[in-house]
């Protein structure tokens, strides 16, 4: 088996310029230890790999369905790439639809996705993908869309990304002064 990588990707061209940069760290991705393998040379599939381990486990330590949704969305986000013009400096991949199907057990210590563009628009991305293990047993299969869209503004600050409060709770004294009609 290939040895696992995180893939680089290209900035947009500019005169004179070689660089490359790497994706940023996201923690999700290194607690589920994803590994992007690489690309094999005529081949339009996008295999990522997820070690079968207890930082990918549900309660009943077996396989968590999530992880592997989370499996899903990288591979089809790195066939995304791979298939398109996909500026990072310019766009963003925003997974718009998934539809997956658990049908099976991983019988060994890893599962790859292996992902593939069905059809790529201007702005809408389909992906087929399926999950198997290491004895190429199905784990489960799972079509998705991802939409380019602008890059925005990153959330930052302390409670970036915290939902906002609920309607009527505040703290502080104004709460008791509110009334609901």
């Amino acid at each position: 088996m290939p040895e696992p990588t995180m893939p680089e990707i290209a900035e947009p061209e500019t005169a004179g310029s070689d660089r490359s940069v790497s994706p940023p760290d996201i923690p999700l991705h290194t607690l589920l230890d994803l590994q992007v393998l690489p690309e094999v040379e005529g081949s339009t599939v996008s295999e990522v790999l997820m070690p079968v381990a207890p930082g990918a486990f549900g309660f009943t330590r077996n396989l968590h369905g999530g992880a592997i949704a989370t499996l899903v969305d990288l591979a089809c986000a790195i066939a995304a790439v791979r298939a398109t013009g996909f500026d990072p400096s310019r766009e963003s991949l925003v997974t718009s639809d998934m539809h997956l199907r658990y049908v099976g057990r991983p019988g060994t210590g890893n599962v790859i996705a292996r992902s593939e563009v069905v059809r790529a628009g201007s702005q809408l991305i389909v992906i087929d993908c399926r999950v198997v293990d290491e004895d190429d047993h199905l784990v489960a299969v799972a079509d998705l869309s991802m939409m380019r869209v602008s890059v925005r503004r990153p959330l930052d600050g302390p409670d970036a990304g915290a939902a906002p409060d609920a309607v009527g709770a505040s703290s502080g004294s104004e709460t008791a002064d509110r009334t609901v009609d």
